[in-house]
């Protein structure tokens, strides 16, 4: 079921076929562009403007933008068409799974290793109608035809469920606590490891655990009352009659609200010092302990800082900004109305001398990204960046289409500009340099020559580093090529 699709991208297969590798750059555009990086070997190919890509190296990408793409790695290999539509993934170790919208979902395990691992461990979900799995274990098989009946086995954050013609029956277990609804959700009963309790919800309901908890509501959400941990000398007790009051305490702490939500408090001592007053609440709240701050006046100001996060709103959702540390790094993120100005700068903690890394969206105009290390990009028309910053197929099946300006600096000051996904290109390098009008007009430059080129070589002018400059016809030989020839003595 999952073999190599028999339907290759015939039109990247043809792209790849005639377009040998060839030095930095062999522009035919709009049939292709390739170019290659010296430093690592990785090739990249554009076809029919940004549509068909490829890149090849330590990794393969493929694809036809914006509907398929395919990764190749040591580690497996990924594709999608029309994603998020259609995704699959194989790896190297023999998992196999395949998605449709994340609706229909089937994973394959080939059989581990040893006598008697012979039954492939496969999973099939049909959302939210048909859930399966199928394992040589028969403590992990099962299988559930929603409503009429079934069974999930360590799915949905339990350990069990079982149902027929749901909602008039079903049964969860978690932790040993077993917990029957007919029908769900109004009647509830709870048994198992110690557990009991009966809930006609909303009106009353009651259940407990000896010496852990008990939980008992009224007209739910209205009145309630919960105390957990019983078995400690001070236990935790949350009771209420809303939105007339309600009221938490515990171990070091005290929390009480009043014509909810108009007037509140909280008192901590323990594990940490803090005192909040609401007013209104979550409009006006004044809090203050140690590492702790709230001094919110919203809509129009807003400042907290909550385990070492600190945060500010001005005007909300006019202005954000964001500081904390994690991962070995201080960063700051500041937006405008959420993404129409985006920004986000990376310090080192260890250097904090070292300039910083910083990445920044004019929505939907302008992208800039800035490692701190050397390597800078900026591009134009950049919309969807700033909304999948984490996801990378997003980023590179659409971000490309609108990239109708992109610049890079590398950190040997190579800089490369590219205009109308590379209909006009331009790089500098440190020795040399070239220039590309798409395939009718180019120009190279380094230290051993110089060419002024037609066509791709169909004519031009040519100069070696002491000469004369000399008349050429259908030059098409690999840059490369001729760079061997020259050191030939």
């Amino acid at each position: 079921m999952f073999s190599r699709p028999t339907v290759r991208l015939t039109l990247i297969s043809l792209l790849l076929a005639v377009a040998p590798v060839r030095g930095d750059e062999e522009n035919l555009w709009p049939i292709y562009v390739q170019r290659k990086d010296a430093a690592t070997g990785t090739v990249t190919t554009q076809g029919l403007g940004p549509l068909l890509f490829a890149r090849s190296g330590p990794s393969e990408i493929k694809g036809v933008r914006p509907f398929t793409m395919e990764a190749v790695s040591d580690d497996g290999e990924t594709g999608n068409l029309l994603y998020p539509l259609f995704t699959w993934r194989r790896q190297s170790d023999g998992f196999q799974a395949f998605s449709v919208f994340q609706l229909i979902n089937l994973s394959k395990q080939p059989p581990a290793a040893g006598p008697g691992s012979e039954t492939t461990d496969s999973s099939l979900d049909i959302w939210p109608l048909y859930f399966s799995r199928q394992s040589d274990d028969p403590a992990s098989r099962y299988r559930a035809v929603f409503p009429f009946g079934g069974t999930l086995k360590n799915r949905f954050g339990r350990d069990r469920i079982d149902f027929t013609l749901f909602p008039l029956y079903a049964r969860t277990q978690k932790s040993g606590r077993q917990i029957t609804h007919a029908p769900w959700p109004f009647l509830r009963f709870y048994s198992g490891d110690g557990c009991d309790g009966f809930e006609f919800w909303p009106l009353y309901g009651r259940n407990r655990r000896a010496g852990e908890y008990d939980h008992r509501f009224w007209l739910w959400p209205l009145g309630y009352k919960s105390v957990d941990h019983l078995s400690e000398p001070v236990p935790d007790v949350k009771v209420g009659f809303l939105p007339f009051y309600s009221r938490d305490t515990g171990p070091g702490y005290i929390r009480e609200n009043f014509a909810w939500p108009f007037l509140g408090y909280t008192r901590i001592t323990a594990p940490y010092a803090y005192q909040e007053q609401r007013y209104l609440w979550p409009f006006l709240v004044q809090g203050k302990g140690d590492g702790r701050l709230v001094n919110r006046w919203a809509p129009f100001y807003s400042h907290s800082i909550i385990k070492g996060s600190e945060k500010h709103w001005l005007l909300w959702p006019l202005f954000r900004s964001q500081r904390w540390q994690a991962d070995g790094l201080a960063q700051e993120k500041t937006s405008v109305l959420f993404f129409l100005y985006w920004e986000l700068e990376q310090r080192s903690l260890s250097h904090p001398a070292a300039p910083p890394a910083r990445k920044t969206h004019f929505w939907p105009l302008l992208s800039l990204w800035d490692n701190g290390a050397g390597n800078r990009q900026v591009q134009f028309l950049s919309p969807i960046e700033v909304f999948f910053p984490q996801n990378d197929t997003m980023r590179q099946l659409w971000s490309p289409l609108f990239a109708v300006y992109r610049y890079d600096h590398q950190p040997d000051n190579t800089t490369r500009h590219s205009l109308l996904w590379d209909a006009v290109t331009w790089r500098k390098g440190p020795t040399d340099r070239e220039f590309h009008l798409g395939p009718v007009f180019s120009v190279q430059a380094d230290a051993s020559r110089k060419r002024i080129a037609l066509g791709n070589g169909l004519l031009g002018l040519q100069r070696k580093a002491e000469g004369r400059w000399r008349f050429f016809l259908f030059d098409f030989q690999r840059k490369d090529t001729k760079k061997a020839e020259q050191a030939t003595p």
